[in-house]
């Protein structure tokens, strides 16, 4: 009975930033679990499609397709895309996200409104696309991924830490007001995965950061570890769950 709870046969999942990294790991373990997967990615598309492609080896049913959230009206357009094909997901996870590594005192206006638009304005106006359907159809699952920063903010990253944290009180507002409806609306916080991300240079507090921030396990995470709470998420499985903050960062948030 339990199995049958995880499978997601029949349903459509959009994944954002999924040609790499946690967002690639998600959309490789709900195609496992019979979702079929939107990929959307921002820059990469060979990338993209050697994605699809690993899905595709395996079984998976795949759409490949690009979008820049820090452009307006980027939410609306995808729906519109998507609704002309008919494939209006019942499953949403927002992964796309953008960081600025840069001293509180050095962040100028452009770097600011960059990470909020691409973070957290359009995290909203997702929600407004494609949260509609779902209730129409008294099922959907919304899941974005967040960060430990809420917990414990970076110090060279302060605008992104803060995007983060907006997101998850977000996330707790819709998700009170539609869970009647037969939507859940959740934030998965990782920690440190590994990702090309961590691969990105930060300015010179990170020694200072390293010693603030260790992983209690000793280890950093890898993209399945994200990729099996989403799963919980986003099945009937976790139908109980929502509103949530979830961390699945080695216990850095403690």
């Amino acid at each position: 009975m339990l199995k049958e709870q995880f499978d997601l046969s029949g349903k459509i999942a959009l994944v954002t930033g999924a040609s790499q990294g946690i967002g690639k790991g998600i959309a490789l373990g709900l195609a496992e679990y019979g979702a079929e997967v939107i990929i959307l990615y921002h820059k990469d598309r060979k990338q993209a499609e050697a994605v699809a492609q690993e899905l595709e080896v395996n079984g998976g049913r795949v759409i490949v397709m690009a979008s820049d959230f820090s452009k307006p009206d980027a939410a609306r357009e995808l729906r519109i895309q998507l609704g002309k094909k008919n494939k209006l997901p019942d499953i949403l996870v927002v992964n796309a996200s953008v960081q600025v590594a840069k001293d509180w005192q050095e962040t100028t206006e452009s770097d600011f409104d960059f990470q909020v638009n691409t973070n957290f304005k359009s995290t909203l106006f997702l929600f407004q696309e494609f949260i509609p359907k779902m209730i129409e159809r008294g099922w959907g699952r919304v899941v974005t991924i967040g960060s430990v920063q809420q917990q414990k903010p970076h110090p060279a990253m302060i605008v992104y830490a803060a995007t983060k944290s907006a997101v998850d009180n977000m996330v707790r507002n819709v998700a009170m007001q539609i869970a009647e409806q037969g939507v859940t609306v959740n934030n998965l916080a990782p920690g440190v995965i590994g990702t090309p991300r961590l691969d990105e240079p930060v300015p010179e507090v990170e020694e200072r950061i390293d010693q603030r921030m260790t992983t209690p396990t000793g280890s950093i995470g890898d993209p399945i570890d994200c990729a099996a709470m989403a799963l919980l998420l986003c099945s009937d499985a976790g139908k109980f769950i929502t509103g949530q903050n979830i961390y699945v960062d080695g216990g850095m948030s403690l």
